[in-house]
């Protein structure tokens, strides 16, 4: 590669990294300026924090906020437990069916979770977890995404390791604790921040099946606070977006080079 072409694909690296990164850039702009420099660049702009203040008093970012950590964590621990078990039962047991469940497994991933909107509701109405932590988890404790790569990485793990484990007298769960869950680590670590990830921003469900500030997770709140019936100060707005993505970059710097290795050892592309 000679140096005009090196310095070619910089470039375009930095003008696509500058694209994705510039509404983030615009949102920071505008929440720590005035309204009337919310759209006028300017480097003698005064800096505010005003907005912060307004945006979270005028909405209960702190209620949000508490329901989207509760229900990202139930659906995380859902997934890692079930995942778990339905991994190690397709990599490692032997019963009849087994190929045509795995089949099952990968079928779900081709499915649009939104398709399901409709009987997912009617089940929970059935079930009386209508705007309940619950009922916004419950369509997602199990990640067909997570079994098929827990599946794969326990198919690498040795199986000397798990027959040294039975002649100790371990139990099949005692061997899947101290066998295959360490040496999947990178992996389950890699599923965790996708998971989260997903969950934190997800929206059309939680829209739907919750009614109230008592289980309305960020991005619900976020979409009536910003609504146009409630006026519109991109100021303030921007503001509240900050509050509302602020963990997870803060998440993410803090972790990126373990975000990008867990990705790697893990065989995610």
């Amino acid at each position: 590669m000679n140096r005009l072409t090196r310095i070619v694909l910089v470039s375009m690296a930095w003008l696509l990294g500058f694209v994705w990164l510039f509404p983030l850039i615009y949102a920071i702009w505008a929440a720590i300026h005035p309204a009337e420099y919310a759209t006028k660049f300017s480097l003698f702009a005064p800096l505010t924090m005003d907005n912060f203040k307004e945006a979270w008093n005028e909405a209960p970012f702190l209620r949000y906020m508490i329901n989207t950590v509760a229900i990202t964590l139930i659906i995380l621990t859902g997934q890692l437990v079930l995942c778990t078990l339905a991994a190690y039962a397709l990599a490692r047991m032997e019963f009849f069916g087994r190929g045509l469940m795995f089949a099952l497994v990968l079928m779900q991933l081709m499915v649009v979770p939104e398709i399901l909107i409709v009987e997912n509701y009617q089940t929970l109405a059935g079930l009386n977890l209508i705007d309940t932590y619950w009922g916004v988890a419950l369509p997602y404790v199990a990640s067909a995404f997570g079994i098929f790569l827990l599946r794969q990485t326990f198919k690498t793990v040795p199986q000397d390791l798990e027959n040294a484990a039975k002649i100790e007298g371990c139990s099949v769960l005692a061997i899947i604790w101290k066998v295959y869950v360490p040496l999947a680590k990178p992996t389950y670590l890699a599923f965790s921040l996708v998971s989260i990830s997903y969950h934190w921003n997800n929206f059309l469900w939680p829209l739907v099946v919750t009614n109230t500030e008592k289980s309305r997770p960020l991005t619900v709140g976020m979409s009536i606070f910003g609504a146009p019936e409630s006026g519109v100060d991109w100021s303030i707005i921007s503001a509240g977006t900050l509050i509302s993505v602020g963990p997870l970059l803060i998440l993410f710097i803090l972790f990126q080079r373990q975000f990008v290795q867990s990705f790697m050892q893990a065989g995610i592309k």
